[in-house]
């Protein structure tokens, strides 16, 4: 039997893996830049790129779980109220699971048996997918959330780190910016191929987006910044 592949059960953890990646090199980066091009020492690059690295690991963790969570509570609301709904008025719940089919293409008679059927399977189910768009897959996960957005946060913010260690102090920026841009690139490719979707749109858009941000913190490093020796 031919089993197709899906990708959408990947959605949660992918959403919060790659937006820590690309924040963690991207930002890190910026930081690195901004204060590499206002100074012409190493050290005030690499305390920014470190304390970025680590400020914003845990702020990704935090934020992730802290919203995931939000999403969490209003779903487990939905999904109480509909429960008691369930419980006081069926007869309504189901007429709106029936209408609910038929706006899907279903004739009268046909939505009305499916929904007969399926509120007899498990209602509250039925209800859940059907009503309100929760599933398995779509259901929120705070603490995998918390936890792929920082680590996969700390494996991108270690790269520019890692240039900011070894690259020439003269040619920092350049060097941050080229092996920044790589970065994003790989990381739209890994992207994209775990959620099956167009790896060229993928690898564009980060990094057209990432040569933006780099570009106005640079300027800012070297507008504001105070050259030290």
């Amino acid at each position: 039997m031919y089993i197709e592949k899906h990708y959408i059960n990947r959605s949660g953890w992918l959403r919060a893996a790659v937006l820590g990646a690309n924040d963690g090199i991207l930002s890190t980066t910026s930081l690195a830049i901004g204060v590499a091009a206002a100074s012409h020492t190493r050290d005030p690059i690499l305390l920014a790129a470190l304390a970025g690295l680590v400020a914003g690991a845990l702020s990704m963790a935090a934020g992730e779980y802290v919203s995931v969570n939000s999403q969490a509570d209003v779903e487990t609301a939905d999904l109480e109220r509909e429960k008691m709904e369930l419980e006081t008025i069926p007869e309504s719940e189901l007429e709106e699971l029936t209408h609910i089919y038929m706006q899907r293409g279903l004739n009268q008679e046909l939505a009305k048996q499916v929904a007969v059927e399926l509120t007899a399977h498990n209602a509250l189910e039925s209800h859940a997918r059907d009503e309100l768009g929760i599933n398995e897959f779509t259901q929120a996960n705070p603490l995998m959330a918390a936890f792929a957005s920082a680590f996969s946060f700390i494996i991108g913010g270690l790269l520019p780190l890692m240039v900011a260690i070894f690259a020439p102090i003269k040619e920092m920026v350049f060097y941050q910016y080229g092996f920044s841009i790589l970065f994003l690139a790989l990381s739209g490719i890994l992207a994209a191929k775990a959620g099956g979707s167009n790896t060229i749109k993928a690898v564009v858009r980060i990094c057209v987006w990432g040569t933006f941000a780099m570009g106005m913190t640079a300027l800012v490093g070297y507008l504001f910044g105070v050259q030290t020796s």
